[in-house]
């Protein structure tokens, strides 16, 4: 499988009997569809790439699903973390993670949630 943001190689790495793909070069990752939902508790141990090496593929558009014949995936925003975007497939609804994204998406904590009543204050 190839990274949909940098095109490298993707590694399966397996928790709790659950395949996710990771990206030998920029670290995202790869769930199939309700996957990350299963594996959100074992995300400091899934997700160990670095937010900022990631940081100049984030704005990148127009990417395939590495999986179903590579269907355009659509933007998403993680309607509790509204900061957290995503991308995921029409298809098959799996999701694709930059590197750090899937750990602050598992850490929605007091901080996540005053952070985000802050923002919706201010809207």
């Amino acid at each position: 499988m190839q990274c949909p943001k940098c095109q490298h190689l993707m590694k399966a790495v397996t928790h709790r009997d659950i395949t996710v793909h990771r990206c030998i070069d920029c670290l995202g990752m790869w769930f199939n569809a309700a996957d990350h939902e299963t594996l959100r508790e074992q995300a400091v141990e899934i997700d160990i790439g670095d937010t900022e090496y990631a940081a100049h593929h984030v704005g990148q558009s127009r990417i395939h699903c590495p999986t179903c014949a590579h269907s355009p995936m659509i933007a998403m925003v993680d309607t509790a973390q509204p900061h957290i975007r995503f991308e995921s497939c029409t298809v098959c609804f799996g999701r694709y993670y930059d590197a750090g994204e899937f750990r602050d998406f598992a850490e929605h904590g007091l901080d996540e949630f005053l952070r985000n009543l802050f923002v919706t204050a201010q809207a």
